[in-house]
């Protein structure tokens, strides 16, 4: 069998048998930390824990990620490089060289749900047939919709053996595997259990991560304990128990920091991190694969002409945006960071509301009026309430007037799902978007990948752009996705497919006793190695 080329990450024989004869694999009878890791994160309420999480990738990082785990997983071991993906369930994925639309994979072995149920190419091909099928007897409507855009590419799969089976995709697409690390595996027993009724599975769920599920409080937190027969012996997770509490308002996060309530918090406000670290708080600062942009229905309204798009990216000053988060972002000027291989020399927007203005005279909008829906927390979203009162100052002062639609989170979520399609009252979402793998950009700028079936929210379309990226998805040589990638990047930025606004740094605190913790740079993170002592 061949081995893709754009597999840039795989454990090797000799790197799997060191990680199966480490010390902490032999180490039995070995006593394990203890102590309790208690976490404040973004969202509204607990991330759903009976399957596909809800609550963006927030929902992934805490709750997906630490229940269950997909085929493929994110190497998040180290800071100081861009994260790619690796063997999780699977330990090899391999294209057909016989057709180029059927994927093989080789499953990971010795590998057990947390109820005892196999994991094997049975368990396998019933999870995503569940997430494909409608007449699959596990099927979901919840599970399928949150799946949809990593999965309706799928046409069917099909067992070979008892530790492989095959996935054929609709078309060749070589940057496939990178939609099995979004797709979590749950136990068939435990569903089958459960009269294939989701509620009562959500009573006693069962994956393979590194956590098993204790007990939740829907709106108040949810407890996860340790798996201490986790089959990777060097993630065993190093406390004993992980709390999740959502709480949306920073400086409520900040305070719950400072008063032991809880260890560890996500995007603490920007103008506390002083008071944080005077306190004695750690505060970890490190740039990822994220931008903060306005995502444009162009498919009808004021943002279907390009004058009127580019005239939004000029009226914004991302160096006052900068200054407002205290320097905990950077200037976006694509939907890669400049860091990034695939940035590569696209024309930069630079901060002119007199042309803005002259501009929506030009295309006839000036006044130009906008609807655009905005949350006041949520995965990624940074501090959206101030951020898009200075957006709206910046796009008042240009000659746009702006009219805001608040929702929540998870209604947000669905406003994405659906697209511009199903929600022409919006001529702009702020939904922050992540290109931490090349799949994410593609789906987002090509018109095959229009939501529902993809994320390409406000069916945006670029001839060319299109004919690289649908030739991105037919190569299986690295370097040239990239360079296709790469050009498609320069076009779309040009025609000022979004506004781009910034890129964070994902700030983080945590208390001094919190010790361990490594900030990849990823949406996802790996809260096993914390100790708390």
């Amino acid at each position: 069998m061949i081995r893709p080329p754009q597999i840039r990450s795989r454990l090797l024989p000799s790197t799997l048998a060191a990680v199966l004869m480490s010390p902490a694999a032999l180490a039995t009878g070995t006593s394990l930390p203890g102590g309790t890791l208690t976490v404040a994160m973004t969202v509204s309420d607990v991330p759903d824990w009976a399957g596909m999480p809800d609550q963006g990738f927030e929902g992934h990082r805490f709750v997906g990620y630490s229940l269950y785990e997909g085929l493929v997983a994110w190497d998040l071991s180290t800071s100081d490089q861009e994260v790619d993906i690796i063997p999780g369930l699977a330990e090899a994925w391999d294209i057909d060289p016989e057709n180029p639309n059927r994927w093989i994979i080789d499953l990971r072995e010795g590998v057990s749900f947390h109820d005892g149920c196999a994991w094997n190419a049975e368990a396998a091909v019933w999870n995503y047939q569940r997430l494909i099928d409608e007449d699959h007897p596990g099927f979901n409507p919840v599970d399928f919709a949150r799946a949809r855009s990593r999965t309706s590419t799928i046409a069917e799969v099909e067992p070979i053996d008892d530790m492989s089976f095959a996935i054929h995709t609709r078309e060749v697409e070589s940057l496939f595997p990178y939609n099995l690390v979004y797709v979590l595996m749950v136990s068939p027993c435990a569903y089958e259990a459960a009269g294939n009724d989701r509620a009562a599975y959500s009573q006693s769920p069962s994956g393979t991560g590194p956590y098993v599920f204790s007990r939740a409080v829907p709106g108040e937190r949810l407890e996860l304990l340790r798996n201490a027969d986790y089959w990777n012996p060097d993630r065993i997770p190093q406390h004993e128990r992980l709390v999740l509490l959502p709480m949306p308002e920073a400086t409520t996060r900040a305070a719950a920091l400072l008063s032991g309530q809880v260890d560890f918090i996500e995007a603490p406000s920007p103008d506390m991190i002083p008071a944080l670290e005077g306190a004695g708080m750690t505060v970890v600062l490190n740039e990822y694969p994220h931008y903060w942009p306005y995502r444009l229905n162009v498919l009808d309204g004021p943002f279907a002409d390009m004058r009127v798009r580019q005239a939004a990216n000029y009226a914004i000053n991302r160096d006052e945006m900068v200054a407002l988060l205290n320097n905990t972002a950077t200037p976006a000027f694509g939907a890669y960071t400049t860091n990034q291989r695939n940035f590569g020399d696209p024309y930069l927007f630079s901060y002119d509301p007199d042309k803005a203005r002259a501009l929506l005279e030009e295309a006839g909008c000036l006044p130009c009026d906008v609807t655009i829906g905005i949350s006041p927390a949520g995965s990624g979203q940074m501090q959206p309430l101030p951020m898009n009162e200075l957006m709206q100052a910046h796009l008042s002062a240009a000659g746009f007037n702006i009219n805001f639609e608040v929702m929540d989170w998870n209604t947000m979520i669905g406003v994405f799902i659906r697209g511009a399609v199903a929600h022409p009252e919006y001529h702009a979402i702020n939904f922050s978007s992540a290109s931490m793998e090349p799949l994410s950009f593609v789906r987002s700028f090509m018109k095959k990948f229009q939501t529902p079936g993809g994320s390409n929210w406000g069916g945006y379309y670029h001839s060319e752009a299109e004919q690289l990226l649908a030739a991105a998805l037919e190569s299986f040589d690295p370097e040239e996705q990239d360079d296709l990638i790469r050009q498609a990047h320069e076009l779309v930025v040009a025609d000022a497919s979004q506004i781009f606004v910034v890129s964070d740094l994902n700030p983080r605190a945590m208390a001094p006793h919190v010790q361990g913790f490594i900030q990849a740079q990823s949406w996802f993170q790996d809260m096993t190695p914390i100790s708390v002592e």
